[in-house]
């Protein structure tokens, strides 16, 4: 028989005698490769429809000057146009306005209006030109028309000639939809006015958000964008295209990445499952190996056999992972949006781009880490003599050779040197290493734990009266550690993995929870609609809900975004009352902060979220300057909080100190604080009969922690998808380690038949051994899963979403799937058993006559 036949005859007998154990392992790497590939096909997708559409209201642009702020003074747009080396000056108003009748609690409920220049913007960005009605061109510049892209119009249920009422602050504005925007993107919800009639009717006079250049030819844009950087000064940004995506890039990249490492870890997870099919299938097949060695076979054949082996899974399994992983990204898509719930792409309806190299590099990753898991067993086997490994009784000594305690040692240490290391690029590169390394190095001392445990259980047994049974299954164990270990290392990876998962989810949301009673202490709160960063309550209107009964207290305010970095989103600046005697008692400090009673009296204070101190260096006691004002002004940084809304990084300030600085009294929150004994209800049926209460939206401090949460859990939706595939994994995984190792051990159950060991003890045996096993996988896999979550919640989250949290365990969560585990565990074994001992005992023990 040729070479080529005895390589196919011995990989079909092999997948046919063990289709099961064959099947959980393609399972494994194709739910790994499924879930690595749908969400990097969903990011990418949502980035690049992101990416285009907001390249098409930039249009043909070479530069852009922005703010600080959101909004700076329009005399600098004629000085622009003027310039000499500036061939044309668009400028642009843009207002995220919130439509009657639609609650504001997302970004997803806002409508953003582009104010333009028709006859500037038909030059430099055309794909903003509304299409009004034939003969009526001038609807472009009318006052009361407005242009709205097809999805806006979807959304909105209008059509052209209808009419459109908008909130803007206080005040209610009706427009009449005068066309549509063609050339708009899928799914892209904007809406486009002339850029006098926006600033006029939603009170932004003389105020621009940014000014789109095209240089004139020759112009070298490097050279004139530094240029005009120095010539404008410190209160203006010039940015080009690449600049904003860099900023659209940042802004999602810590979660994007997050999410790809979660998904390569059940990718990883699968890997162990095939070292354990390979493993198994090598041990099993041991003899059959050394009768070919002694056939004629050369090692260089044997390998490649085994090699092939695992290789022919790693395909068929990534190849079922990327058809998988496609169809998953397109139903997420479709369900959850392009942003998996996490509203960092609101607006955008991508559509999945089935890029070659993508499925090339995939297909690749699930190839690679297919053949790792084969690499060991298949050395091991052609380096075994033929002689001894003829013999019967020597399988377990086979993986002893993999359990070297000092390989382990070194992964250990590694991974705590790794965990003392600085993110590279922002980013927990050596977070990750940590962890696998930590998974790799417990794993590897699987063998050599299921010793020691067994053999003192077993020793123990001698002495005390526990029945043949147990003493039976104690002594398999105890004697066969490193076959144990087989098993073990499925468990211990899939539930290590689900339970670092859930107690880094439960930290956070506790945390979170936690965070919502401090920074949410009042009884009510109070907002206008948004019109941009402008403040919607003036004077008098501060003043009618200060003369409502009913109030204990009422704190005032003021929010905008701020530019520190053009390669950065914008930061939040809070103006606000805050306690300087002991600023605990207003905002959630952390321990970085000054000494109470030691803040100089002559200094404007402001307190920092964590994210500041890691993307822009500030530090307690420092001093910065920030353009808040007309002219920049020095602030000392007095203290760090803790900020789970804004991973970009956020400022609070007194409210008095801003006001000072700015002029600007108006506000856009209010907190109220009820009296004892009065009714919430009456409070807010006082504030809607005030002659704007109709433009209020009014939210219980309950019902906004409650939203929260549940804007919490659906962010985190795929990781809770992600713990759920983890745990059928090592459920899997349980399944075709004990099948394997039971059916190959069903001599070892005909000799016990022969010597008196009924069936149904035979069968209670196995139970037992499923049993202990499986509870020292989930006793060691806490433990390990503990340590993963330590580096999770203190290295990994703060390296890449900047800030810190509390450890919490979900106790009653693991402890449910740690007793499915033992249940399945124990079936499976009692299943298989009942498979194996149903064969003769003559049959099964004949190659020992």
């Amino acid at each position: 028989m040729k070479a080529p036949s005895i390589f196919r005859w011995m990989l079909i007998s092999e997948w046919r005698a063990h289709i099961m154990q064959i099947a959980v392992a393609l399972i494994a790497i194709a739910i790994g490769v499924a879930m690595a590939f749908s969400i990097h096909l969903i990011n990418s997708a949502a980035f690049n429809e992101f990416s285009a559409a907001s390249k098409s209201l930039s249009g043909l642009s070479d530069l852009q000057v922005r703010g600080r702020k959101a909004f700076f003074d329009e005399a600098l747009y004629p000085l622009l146009a003027k310039h000499p080396s500036i061939a044309l000056a668009n400028p642009v108003l843009e207002l995220d306005v919130t439509i009657a009748g639609k609650q504001q609690s997302r970004n997803d409920h806002k409508l953003k209006i582009i104010g333009i220049d028709p006859f500037r913007a038909a030059q430099i960005s055309p794909d903003l030109l509304g299409l009004p009605k034939e003969g009526e061109t001038l609807d472009r510049i009318a006052s009361d028309t407005i242009f709205l892209s097809p999805a806006a119009m979807e959304w909105l249920q209008v059509e052209q000639g209808d009419a459109l009422q908008l909130q803007a602050g206080l005040q209610a504005i009706t427009l009449r939809v005068a066309g549509g925007l063609v050339r708009a993107r899928a799914g892209q919800r904007i809406a486009v006015m002339d850029i006098g009639a926006a600033q006029w009717r939603f009170e932004q006079i003389g105020q621009l958000s940014r000014i789109e250049l095209k240089l004139k030819d020759g112009i070298n844009h490097a050279a004139f964008k530094t240029s005009l950087a120095e010539e404008l000064g410190e209160s203006y940004w010039v940015m080009e295209a690449a600049d904003q995506e860099t900023r659209i890039a940042n802004m999602s990249r810590a979660y994007r990445i997050n999410l790809n490492m979660l998904a390569l870890v059940a990718l990883f997870t699968g890997t162990f499952l095939v070292f354990s099919t390979q493993a198994l299938s090598v041990i099993r097949r041991r003899q059959q190996f050394a009768l070919l060695r002694v056939l004629g076979f050369t090692r260089q054949q044997l390998l490649r056999q085994i090699i092939t082996e695992g290789g022919l899974l790693g395909i068929m399994g990534s190849l079922l992972g990327l058809g998988l992983g496609y169809a998953v990204a397109a139903m997420a898509i479709q369900f959850l949006g392009g942003d998996l719930g996490t509203n960092f792409f609101p607006g955008v309806k991508p559509s999945i781009f089935f890029d070659p190299w993508d499925v090339v590099i995939f297909f690749a990753v699930g190839l690679s880490v297919t053949l790792l898991g084969s690499i060991a067993p298949a050395l091991e086997a052609v380096r075994a003599q033929p002689a001894s490994a003829l013999r019967s009784g020597t399988e377990d000594a086979v993986m002893a050779k993999l359990s070297s305690p000092w390989f382990a040692v070194i992964c250990l240490s590694l991974a705590l040197l790794f965990t003392q290391l600085p993110p590279v690029f922002e980013l927990p590169v050596f977070g990750y290493l940590a962890i696998a390394l930590l998974l790799i190095g417990g794993i590897t001392l699987m063998p050599r734990f299921a010793a020691w445990t067994f053999s003192s259980l077993s020793n123990r047994s001698f002495h005390e009266r526990i029945g043949a049974v147990f003493t039976l299954a104690l002594a398999r164990l105890a004697n066969a550690p490193n076959q144990a270990a087989i098993a073990l290392g499925g468990i211990l990876a899939s539930f290590s993995l689900m339970v670092a998962m859930a107690i880094m989810v439960t930290s956070f949301r506790v945390s979170i929870d936690a965070w919502l009673e401090h920074v949410l202490p009042a009884d009510l709160y109070v907002r206008t609609a948004a019109i941009g960063d402008q403040g919607g309550f003036q004077s008098d209107a501060q003043n009618a809900i200060i003369a409502l009964p009913g109030f204990d207290r009422v704190d005032f305010f003021r929010t905008q975004q701020l530019t520190l970095d053009v390669n950065r989103p914008d930061i939040t600046l809070f103006a606000r009352p805050v306690d300087k005697e002991d600023p605990r008692n207003t905002l959630p400090l952390t321990d970085d902060v000054i000494a109470r009673g030691l803040l100089p009296e002559d200094v404007m204070p402001i307190w920092v979220s964590e994210a500041m101190v890691d993307l822009y260096g500030y530090r307690v006691g420092e001093k910065v300057i920030l353009s808040i004002g007309v002219i920049p002004s020095e602030f000392l940084i007095a203290g760090v909080w803790r900020d789970y809304g804004r991973q970009f990084g956020a400022i609070q300030m007194q409210l008095t100190d801003y006001q000072r600085l700015t002029g600007d009294s108006s506000v856009n929150n209010v907190a109220l604080w009820l009296q004892a004994g009065t009714s919430s209800d009456t409070v807010i049926t006082s504030l809607r009969q005030l002659p704007f209460g109709a433009a209020l939206e009014v939210s219980r401090s309950s019902d906004m922690r409650a939203l929260s949460l549940e804007i919490f859990d659906r962010s985190f939706a795929v990781t809770y998808l992600l713990e759920i595939v983890a745990v059928i994994i090592g459920l899997l995984g349980v399944a075709a380690s004990f099948s394997a190792q039971i059916l190959a051990r069903a001599k070892e159950f005909g000799m016990l038949r022969h010597i008196g060991v009924m069936r149904r003890q035979i069968l209670m045996m196995l139970t037992v051994e499923g049993g202990l096993l499986t509870a020292l996988g989930v006793v060691l896999g806490f433990v390990l899963g503990w340590s993963i979550s330590l580096i999770l919640v203190f290295i990994v989250n703060p390296q890449s979403f900047h800030w810190t949290m509390q450890l919490h365990l979900p106790w009653s969560w693991l402890l449910a799937i740690a007793v499915i585990m033992l249940i399945s565990a124990a079936l499976t074994a009692l299943f298989f058993g009942r498979k194996a001992v149903s064969v003769q005992v003559i049959r099964v023990v004949r190659e020992d006559w």
